[in-house]
Parts: C-alpha cells; structure tokens; sequence
C-alpha cells in the first residue's frame, strides 16, 4: 500500500459541512485492492487482539461489533486503516469517531478520510494506521504503545492550554469566531476590525503596566503594602554574602523566590537551615538576578481568581504528595498515585501524573531519604516545592466559603495592581477567616493566572471561569463578526467579487477581498496569486482594519484544506460548468457542483444563499441551505423566478434590457445595462450575469439603490479594476482583448461576445492547461477555431502534469475537427507569442489574448502600447 498525500481540512468541507477538521488522505491499496479482509488467514483475530475497544465501532451495521462483522465477512483495507486511525487517536486521549472510505476514481486508490482533534496528531495517525495495518497483515509483532505515547507528545505540545481552550470554547459556544495565530497560545476571537486578542488568559484589555507591576514581585509588595494589605515580610538580596544577616532579621521558615518568576519556576519553600536557603538562593538565581526571602507564612495554599474586578473562583492549592502507608517505599506510593484514573499526561485528564524529577530527588534528598525509603504511616510527604497542577497538584474549589473580606481584598488588589484578570496567591489557616485574624498573607499577584485548577477542580463545583472573560471582551451579545460575502462558481467569479468590493468600498465600509489574482485590502494588493483558498482567507479575516470581507472561494483551495470560515452572511453560486475534472477525486460535474455547494451551505440562517436560476446543478442546491434563497436569471420569464416572485422571495433579473431587483413582483429597476462600462454597451451578456448576483448582494448588505447605481457606472473593466477580464486595449490601426477564459464554457460566453465586435480579423492566442480533461482541452482548441480567423497556440510555463507537445496536439486536434484548414501558428512562449500578433496585426483587427496568468501580459500590452504611441 502506498500513501499519496495527506492533507488536513480546517474548516467546512467536501466530506462535511459540520465536521470542520478532518484528515483526508489518499491512499492507493495497490495489490491489497484484490485482497480483502476475509482473504488474509487470522487476520480478524489479530485485529481484534490489538483493538479490543473496536467492539464499540458499529460502522454501517449500526450495532456494537458492526466493524469487526464487516472485517470477519471482508472489508477493504482503507476502510480498516480509517478505523485504526480513529481508534489510535482514542487511546491516545483524543476520542474521535467519524470517518469515511470512498473511492478516489481510480481503480484500487480510496479517499480514507476521519477525526482529528490536533492536526500533527492525524498526521501521524494516517501514517501509524497504515503502518499497523500491514503489520497485522503480515502477522507481525506491533509496539502500540509507542505510537500512543508519540502521540501523547505531539498533542500536548500543540494544543492550547487548558486556560486558553476554556476561552476559545467559550467563545465558540456562544457564535464567536476564532484564528490560532502562532504555534502557542496567542489567538484571535473574532474577525477583521472586531476582533480580540488573548494570550492564555492575557487579554487585549490587560494592563501591560499591571503585567509588569505583578511580574516584579518587590513593586508588588511594596504597592499593597501601601494599601495596607497584609504581605510576607521580606528582603531582597543580588548576592549570598548577606543572607545569614536577613535570616538572623526574619527567622525560619523562609521561603525564596526570584523577582521576575511564574508558575513557581525557581521557588523553593519550607527553608529551615543556612544550607538549604543557600541552595534555594542558587535556584532562584538562576531565574532572576535579584532574589527574594521572605518570612513562610503557616497556612495553606489559596488561590483567589479575580476577573473584571469581580472575584469569581478561589481553590485550595496543595502541592504533590504521598502518604506513608508504613509498606510501601516513597516511589511506590507515587507510582499507586499515578494509578488514578483522573491523571493523566500533560493536560489531558483533570490532574497531571506525578513525574520524579530533579525538584522531587531534591526534596527527598533534603529529608535525608531516598526513593526507597517506606515513609511511616499517616506520614504526609511533599514531592514538589509549588502546588501548581501541572505538576501533579490537586485543587479544592472552596470559592463559596471565602469571607467577604478577603473577597473585598481581593477584588481591590486587581485595581491596585491594574489587572482586568489575576490570581491572587494566599496562605492562610482558614480563607473562611479574615486574614486580620488568621494572621495569613497575601504571597503573591499573578498575571495570566492557569484556570484549569478552576475548570475541573479535583473536589468541588467546577466553575466556568472563562464565561466573564468573554462577556468583558464581547458585551451585550456581540459576536466580534464581519459581514461576509462568500463566492464561487466556474465562471464569473472574480469580477462578481470585485464588483461587490466595489459597492461596498463606495458605502464606506474598509473591504479586505480575494481573487484569483491576488488579495486587496482597503484597494491595495498585498498578496500576489491565486489567492483563492483558506489561507488568503484568513489573512482577510486576521487583518484588524478590515470590517466587510467579500471572499473568492475556488474548488482546489476547499478541497485541500476546507473553507477558511465557519459561515458566511451571503453566498453566491455564479454557475457549474466542466472544470478541472479528474483533479483531486472530483471526476463528475456532479461532484464538482457538491464541492461549489459548501458555500451556500455554510450560509447563516438568516443569511441569503445567491443562486443561478438558469444552472440547474446550482438551483438544485437550494434543497441543502438552510438560509433564506435568492435567485438570479439572464430570463425575466423563467419559470423558477416566477415560483420565487410568488413566494414574495427575493430575486435579481435581466428584464427590457434593464437590471432589475425583484420583491416579490414588486420590480427595482437599477439601470439599463447598455449604461454600465462593465457590459460594453450590452455587448457582454456574461458580465451582465455576473452584475445581477452582485447587486443582490449589495442590496441585501443595505447598499441603496442610488448608490448601487452609482458602483456601477464607476466600476470600468480595465486593468485595474478587473485585471484580466474583459480588457480592451486600443492601439492605432488594431484592438487588443484580453481575458481570462480558460475552459470551454468560458470561451463560449466571450465567443458571444466577440462575435459582436465589428473588426476584419480576429486573431486568437490560447493554450492547453494540464490539469484539465483531454477532451476540454480540445473542446478549447474547437470552439477556438469557430470563433477566430487565425490561432496562436502559446503554452503556459506551468505544464501542470503533461508536455508542451502533448498540450500543443490536443488543441490541434480540437483545431481541426472545427476547420482542418484554419491558419495555426505554434508559438510557446506566451510573451513572445503576443508580441508576434501585436506586431504582426493587420488594420482593424482583433487580437483576443486568453491568459489566466495576466500580470506579465498586462505588463507587456502595455509597454507595447506606450511604445507605439511614442513612435508617433
């Protein structure tokens, strides 16, 4: 078996509209394509020896035991391999459960498709499935336990924290979208102008002057004792050579910390001799240059979480321990500890594993025992020297017994310190006491203070600590959204987005909006390329000035990675026509109008999906949304908008020459289409079909007909704003035109168009892509020789899978079986095939250049023009 690719989906997808992360990978069974499951001696036995907890898959039989009844009665290897990379991430902390094995289109290759949870975790789990999956073929032996620790690994090494996580699903449960934008914890909520930033639990609203106060830990004693809030007495110290002097002041126990330290780096406590300070004073050291000593406080570990100056969750800290049991040896009791089944690796269960590092051999060091001492029974043993989970901790929530004075406290130091979100470490006898009495003390003021203490408590009520951070980044209900206008389609829509750009630029809105060509925000390109899939969107998405997104959305790009947003306001389908079939498992139109589906699917339920009227793979996808409907027809009389005016429903037509909205029967004339640059007079039937999808559009987003008209005489096909579509250059004796169709329904819109155009002879340059079928290629050179006096057949520099010959044959043969006799000329180059025709052109004709790399021809028309008008 053979792996072709893998790739990870992000967000809706050709598989799912739901389901947003999914691994796809394209997997060829070569021989094993003859050998099924029933064919390969002891192979159920094997499988179910190693994956005993696949009794639970049901599969297709939908009862438990259904997978292992397909396995038993044969079943083909892709369908086993999605199982075991489901399962595999399962013991692997990570439970997923769907997936989906369909055939790729070619004989023996299969699209395995299943869950993710951490996107470098399917990776490895596509990889590991295949792997075990020959194993058992083979009947060889398998260490699984290697791939689950490996996975383990990568997991807790790329999610979010738990503190973070807490905040996203937050922030998704209640509609809000978000964008990871590093490999750690740094995130966006929402979209463009208004989005937010977290990082763990700092947030855009935090203080960086309340981050540094609480980072020193001196400027934060010193600020509350001023404000007469109860604090460790204590000296700070750069070198060792007066330590035994601020002993001697204090006395034991001591506690020594580094100034600029977190999360308990560099602490050490219970210090009750010279010797051990002097080590606790080196550990510090080594964290800061400075280092603080102070007074221990007897009590227990509290921590105080305060939000938006409003105390919403307090724990009882205790760090990692064991207790003798008069049998067992120390490392036998933390290994019976780890035998708990709340604890887990890293971050996955409620509390961590309890791991003997150089801190614990320490402690035990320090006590004058070893790992093989048996501790006394009763015998309370302390293996850490902080209490923070995330070194095998626990925590009691106890946020309901705090004395009111101490929550007063509290909440006053987040203003003294200037901390819209901080953890407030205490020690004290009892926090249901005030500090006043119980002589406890405030030990320190964290920013970006860990919630999971909060979030699964090891004993109490677990409290949902994220909730007021949301509600202070997102008041009143907002969602931190941009309007966004998805399009798609085969023809169309480039143009259909820039003009929806256009309008909405005019309106006043900041437009961020991609193409084939590039990605513009506010009318600037800032991205070069096809810039049609997630990742443009994103960048339109993360760009913080932009406040409306009208986003072009090309098949490749959502069928390699999904859509680049969870939904979008409008989606508009132009139309469905053969495009790249047999790329990407996409074979049928049919499929190839499932994938443009997406886009209307993903739209919001009171959103508006945009269909053509006249396609009727497109108006077909109506059934599917669950949006609101508008159509769109070239035909005022079509039965389907007459459906749709009777229901009152929203459609746009072209009707007595005019573009026209439609409420109902009610008609909006928006202007005749002869009047708009964009149609050449009414000359470009094409463009005006792609007019009536934008101004819909618009008119929907509140554009008002005025100024919808207004977009319109202003929106000119020329270089600069439809670069590469429909543009019409004017030289002295001859015009040029250039465009961007590039497959056979294309070329027969702009042959209607140029069959319009009066001229003695139209010279065409075309060229074979790759990546498209044989007989659209040839279909390309066909209408070709239909619509031209004269071919230049060029090549573009990316052959996309085939040769310039093979390319160059194909368009012949299309050629030919048009007009065996039409005058061809070969000329691969594409920039010297226009400069030829352009220097070769006879008076009055047309010259019509199909390119869909149009930046270098745009370049040289130009300079070409420049230089014919000098010359005069």
């Amino acid at each position: 078996m053979k792996i072709r690719e893998i790739h990870a989906l992000r967000g809706p997808n050709y598989w799912s509209i739901r389901r947003h992360k999914l691994i796809v990978m394209v997997l060829d069974l070569e021989e094993m394509e003859d050998r099924p499951s029933d064919k390969i001696d002891g192979f159920s036995d094997r499988l179910e020896n190693m994956f005993p907890n696949m009794y639970e898959h049901r599969c297709s039989e939908g009862v438990p035991g259904g997978f292992f009844s397909r396995v038993k009665t044969g079943t083909w290897m892709g369908h086993i391999i999605e199982h075991i990379a489901l399962e595999i991430q399962t013991l692997a902390g990570m439970d997923v459960g769907f997936g989906r094995t369909r055939g790729y289109g070619e004989i023996g290759v299969y699209n395995v498709v299943f869950d993710y949870m951490e996107e470098e975790v399917g990776y490895y789990a596509a990889r590991a499935s295949v792997k075990i999956c020959e194993a058992l073929i083979n009947s060889q032996e398998y260490d699984l336990t290697v791939d689950i620790q490996e996975m383990k690994e990568i997991r807790e090494n790329a999610r979010l924290g738990p503190s973070t996580g807490a905040i996203v699903e937050e922030a998704v449960n209640r509609g809000i979208p978000w964008i990871r934008l590093n490999k750690h914890s740094l995130c966006q909520l929402g979209y463009g102008a208004n989005q937010k930033r977290i990082q763990a639990t700092v947030t855009c609203h935090t203080s960086n002057i309340g981050v540094d106060i609480a980072g020193d830990k001196v400027e934060t004693k010193y600020l509350l004792e001023q404000a007469e809030i109860p604090v460790a007495k204590g000296e700070i110290l750069r070198e060792d050579t007066e330590m035994q002097e601020v002993i001697n002041y204090l006395g034991f126990p001591l506690v020594i910390k580094p100034i600029n330290g977190n999360h308990g780096r560099g602490v050490t406590i219970n210090i009750n001799t010279y010797q051990e300070a002097l080590l606790g004073f080196n550990t510090a050291k080594k964290i800061s240059y400075k280092v603080l000593i102070e007074k221990q406080i007897t009590g227990e570990d509290y921590r105080l979480l305060v939000i938006n100056n409003k105390l919403v969750a307090a724990s009882r800290r205790t760090p990692a321990h064991v207790v003798g049991n008069g049998k067992n040896s120390i490392k036998e009791l933390i290994n019976e500890v780890n035998q708990d089944p709340r604890r887990g690796y890293g971050h996955e269960k409620m509390l961590t594993l309890i791991t003997i590092d150089n801190v614990t051999k320490g402690i035990i060091v320090s006590k004058g025992y070893t790992l093989k001492t048996v501790l006394k029974k009763g015998e309370r043993f302390i293996l850490k020297d902080t209490a923070n989970l995330s070194t095998g901790g626990t925590a009691e929530d106890v946020t309901d017994v705090v004395h009111p004075d101490n929550l007063f406290m509290a909440e006053r130091i987040s203003k003294i310190i200037d901390l819209d979100i901080c953890g407030i470490d205490i020690i004290t006898t009892d926090i249901s006491k005030p500090l006043s009495e119980t002589g406890g003390a405030v030990i320190e003021v964290n920013a970006g203070p860990g919630f999971r203490m909060h979030l699964a408590p090891t004993k109490g009520l677990p409290r949902n600590v994220a909730a007021p951070v949301i509600e202070a980044l997102f008041p009143h209900g907002t969602t931190g959204k941009i309007p966004i206008i998805a399009v798609t389609g085969t023809n169309g829509k480039t143009t259909t987005t820039r003009l929806i750009a256009h309008m909405a630029k005019q309106t006043g809105f900041k437009v961020g909006y991609t193409t084939s060509d590039g990605v513009y925000i506010q009318n600037r390109l800032l991205m070069k390329g096809d810039c049609t899939g997630p990742g443009s969107t994103e960048f339109v998405l993360k760009d913080p000035t932009v406040n409306f997104a009208v986003l072009e959305c090309a098949r490749g790009g959502i069928l390699r990675a999904g859509l680049g947003f969870h939904n979008c306001d409008i989606g508009i389908v132009t139309n469905v026509s053969e495009d790249h079939l047999g790329l990407k498992g996409i074979h049928s139109i049919q499929q190839l109008a499932q994938v443009k589906g997406i886009i209307p699917e993903t739209v919001v339920p009171d959103g508006y999906a945009i269909l053509n009227a006249d396609d009727d793979l497109v108006y077909k996808m109506r059934k599917k949304v669950v949006s609101n409907i508008a159509l769109f027809s070239m035909n005022e009389n079509s039965p389907r908008i007459k459906a749709m005016q009777k229901k009152n429903g929203l459609s746009a037509i072209y009707e007595n020459g005019y573009i026209t909205i439609c409420r109902g029967e009610w008609k909006l004339r928006i202007m005749k289409a002869a009047n708009i640059p964009l149609t050449f007079g009414g000359k470009a039937g094409f463009m005006i079909q792609n007019i009536l999808p934008a101004v819909l559009a618009a008119y929907l987003k509140g554009v008002t007909i005025e100024d919808i008209k207004l977009a319109l005489q202003t929106f000119n096909p020329s270089p600069a704003q439809t670069p590469g579509r429909l543009n019409l250059f004017q030289f002295k004796n001859f015009q040029v035109l250039l465009d961007y169709a590039h497959n056979p329904s294309g070329m027969r819109a702009l042959k209607k168009f140029t069959d319009k155009i009066d001229c003695t002879v139209k010279v065409g340059i075309i060229a074979g892509v790759g990546d498209r079928k044989e007989e659209d290629t040839m279909q390309i050179g066909s209408i070709a020789a239909e619509m031209f006096d004269e071919i230049i057949i060029r090549q573009d520099k990316n052959l996309r899978g085939r040769s310039e010959k093979e390319l160059i044959d194909m368009l012949s043969k299309g050629i030919n079986k048009s007009d065996p006799n039409k005058k061809t000329t070969v000329v691969p180059n594409e920039k010297e095939a226009t400069t030829y025709a352009i220097q070769n052109a006879i008076k009055g004709s047309l010259i019509v250049i199909c390119s869909d790399v149009v930046t270098e021809v745009l370049a040289l028309i130009q300079r070409l023009q420049e230089e014919e008008a000098q010359d005069v």
